[in-house]
């Protein structure tokens, strides 16, 4: 018997408290116009009070669970995509767990930046297809907010905090040579000799904030327009797929003119890109399910549509994955 991952839940959580450029040009040499033109970024949302990378997740995996229409009862995995935990351990996953009151299955975090909700979805795709768990629960939650240097213009601007959230659903497939639903692929790449172009320098926690993020910004760019669109040439060649088969691209939410270019690069009309980064910043690992989330509640994402999704980061990571919802 085989089996394919669909995805049946969706849910997503942004911190109360919004920051707007004009907020930031209080405290850093910079303004709104400047930000705006070069990265798309309007505001962003940063934690606050009790706020943390765990509650984030929590609130946003409840969502998913109410929109698939599972219990507690159904979730055999759950896997928590994230850089900024809470603490080093217990997991961030464990403590959702422990939090959602699931008794049963397993849970642990993966690491892999801004790539990292691309990379969680290849693991609990995998978990599915080899029989291991019939309902994982994958989350992105960052909250990097902990780990910015607030008087560096050229970071400080670019992220905020959030966490998006999906299920992913066993379902039986026939002829697994001509699978046409669920996730068709996932297809990732490292290349830890671009490390020092991306990275941060030190251990975050809830409690540390002497380590920031560092980032060689142009060449960071250049090499996500070039591997973004290698990756997803690859997916679409992997599956005999042509520019037009593609409904809905969903992209990493980082800079609105890699977003851009992304959709130019696949002959997509601008509204056939979803895009957040203007209100949610770059949430790293949480940005393409937050922007899942939104854009299937909103209903422009319909049931049959096909989705690209892709992402790049620390690492250097990248990925993409084309998923027939």
């Amino acid at each position: 018997m085989a089996y394919c991952s669909r995805l049946i839940g969706f849910g997503g959580c942004l911190p109360e408290r919004i920051v707007t450029n004009q907020e930031l040009s209080e405290t850093v040499d910079t303004s709104d116009e400047w930000i705006r033109e070069r990265t798309g970024i309007h505001q962003r949302h940063i934690i606050s009070g009790n706020e943390t990378c765990t509650s984030l997740a929590v609130n946003a995996a409840k969502q998913a669970m109410e929109y698939a229409g599972l219990t507690v009862d159904d979730i055999d995995a759950i896997i928590v995509a994230t850089c900024t935990p809470d603490q080093v351990f217990p997991t961030t996953a464990a403590r959702v767990q422990q939090i959602l009151g699931i008794k049963k299955g397993f849970a642990f975090d993966i690491s892999s930046a801004c790539a990292g909700f691309v990379f969680g979805l290849s693991v609990a795709d995998n978990f599915i297809r080899n029989g291991q768990a019939k309902n994982v629960l994958l989350i992105g939650s960052e909250v990097y907010s902990r780990i910015l240097d607030w008087s560096d213009r050229r970071t400080c601007v670019l992220f905020g905090d959030g966490a998006g959230a999906v299920i992913l659903s066993a379902e039986e497939i026939q002829n697994t040579a001509k699978q046409d639903k669920g996730i068709l692929g996932v297809y990732l790449h490292t290349d830890g000799s671009y490390g020092d172009l991306l990275y941060v320098d030190g251990i975050p926690s809830r409690t540390e904030d002497s380590c920031f993020v560092r980032m060689h910004g142009q060449e960071v760019f250049r090499h996500a327009v070039t591997k973004l669109s290698e990756v997803v040439e690859e997916a679409l060649k992997a599956n005999n797929l042509q520019h037009e088969d593609i409904d809905w691209l969903v992209p990493h939410q980082a800079n609105l003119r890699i977003i851009a270019g992304m959709g130019k690069k696949l002959h997509l009309s601008s509204d056939r890109v979803i895009v957040t980064v203007d209100r949610h910043a770059n949430t790293s690992a949480a940005s393409v399910p937050l922007a899942l989330n939104e854009a299937v509640r909103d209903g422009r994402i319909q049931k049959g549509d096909l989705i690209v999704i892709e992402a790049l980061g620390g690492g250097l990571s990248w990925g993409s994955s084309l998923i027939r919802l």
